[in-house]
Formats: C-alpha cells, sequence, structure tokens
C-alpha cells in the first residue's frame, strides 16, 4: 500500500517525480492504484484504447490522451470490463468515459476528467505505445504511474 503524498515525500527533491495537475475525479471500484505506463493517444476514436485493454494487461495503467474532448466518452462499462478482465490495474483518461454507476463497482482504478454519455467514433484512428503529454506531466511507455485519492504522480524508475 502507497500513498502519493509519501512518495512525493520521499522522492520530489530528487527531480524524478512528475506531479498531475489536479483535474481528474476517481471512477472505478480502486482509488489507489499503480503499473508501469502503457499509452494510447487518440481523439474521439476509441478503436485503439480497446484494442489495448482487449489485451494482456500485466498490472500496468493505460495512459490515454483523447484531447480532453468533451463530444464523447472514450471508455465505457464494456471496455473497463475488458481491462479488468485482462489484468490492467487501471487506466488515466484525459478525456471522459459513460457507464460510471457500472465501472464504479469494478476492480480498476479509473481517473478522468468527467462524464460524457455520448459514445465515440470507431475509426480505428490512434497510436499505442508512444509518448503522451497532458495535465502537466509527460509519459512514456515504460514509466512507472501512482494514482491514489490526492493525486497521480509518474516516474521513469520504480519507487516501490
Amino acid at each position: 500500500m502507497f500513498k502519493t503524498a509519501d512518495l512525493c515525500d520521499a522522492h520530489y527533491d530528487s527531480g524524478t517525480l512528475q506531479i498531475s495537475q489536479p483535474v481528474f475525479s476517481d471512477f472505478g471500484g480502486l482509488t489507489q492504484f499503480s503499473g508501469k505506463v502503457r499509452t494510447v493517444q487518440c481523439f474521439e476514436d476509441n478503436s485503439k484504447v480497446r484494442e489495448m485493454v482487449s489485451s494482456e494487461g500485466d498490472g500496468c495503467v493505460l495512459v490515454v490522451n483523447a484531447g480532453a474532448s468533451q463530444r464523447c466518452a472514450m471508455l465505457g462499462d464494456m471496455l473497463a470490463k475488458k481491462a479488468v478482465d485482462n489484468g490492467w490495474s487501471g487506466i488515466i483518461m484525459n478525456g471522459y468515459i459513460r457507464d460510471s454507476v457500472e465501472i464504479s463497482t469494478m476492480q480498476l482504478g479509473i481517473k478522468a476528467l468527467g462524464t460524457m454519455p455520448v459514445k465515440s467514433l470507431k475509426k480505428g484512428e490512434g497510436s499505442v505505445d508512444v509518448a503522451v503529454a497532458f495535465a502537466g506531466m509527460h509519459f512514456q511507455p515504460g514509466n512507472y504511474v501512482y494514482a491514489d485519492e490526492d493525486g497521480i504522480i509518474c516516474s521513469r524508475a520504480a519507487l516501490l
């Protein structure tokens, strides 16, 4: 068990941590999660999110830069269930989700900007395992992310 506040106390002065701007809310059944970063870059098309959560998660955290679009949700209960079934630790969504009541019962950490009932497009567009940046952070595949009720931090190396 960890606390992001304690990790910041122990590592902040080392210059190795990135701390997210406080723009995300918790939606999953887990409010604390961590793991190695995998990424998706997309906009109003969740095809690559589906592709990733359908693959083996190995305890990783999926970090999605959906451009903070408010026009559609990029994750719903069916994709969240796939993430649980495939062993993902959590999802950080720079965008919106739907089916929040169902998602709140799942053993998955989800941080997102909010909820939106409209589904996304499905054109197969987007990129996987590329550098993404949002909320004052730069996520590289292979970084480590730690999230809890107090916030999100990211490090190039495992802290625990």
